[in-house]
């Protein structure tokens, strides 16, 4: 199944020709930052299976490995459509929201669970 995820404008856009290799709810406060919401969920793919379209701005942080995680954003909305996380150069993760058919993917994990907000409860059944 082909799937496809875009940032707000539709400028900047992945699509990936495989399943999810995860998907991960992330709770850490660095993700909660990103996305100032309560957590944020990659949805994980072999990097190559994926093709970009459209141009992206950069932004690096270093997480809690000591690697580098490289975020794409589109430069005219402002969305973080995917990124790469220099511990797993094999993965790309692409933002759940951007998704055009983001109800038909489902986290496979819940990470960070100590930054996890008390009020959060998911429940991947």
């Amino acid at each position: 199944m082909k799937r496809a995820a875009s940032c707000s404008c539709g400028q900047l856009s992945i699509t990936a020709d495989e399943e999810p290799v995860k998907i991960s709810a992330c709770h850490c406060r660095a993700c909660q930052q990103r996305t100032g919401s309560a957590f944020g969920v990659a949805v994980f793919f072999h990097a190559d299976q994926v093709a970009t379209s459209g141009e992206s701005s950069s932004y690096v942080r270093w997480g809690d490995s000591g690697k580098s995680i490289k975020f794409r954003f589109c430069p005219t909305c402002g969305a973080t459509v995917f990124w790469m996380p220099e511990f797993r150069k094999d993965l790309v993760a692409v933002a759940l929201g951007c998704f055009d058919e983001p109800f038909s993917l489902v986290p496979t994990q819940s990470v960070y669970e100590e930054s996890r907000l008390e009020w959060v409860s998911l429940d991947f059944t």
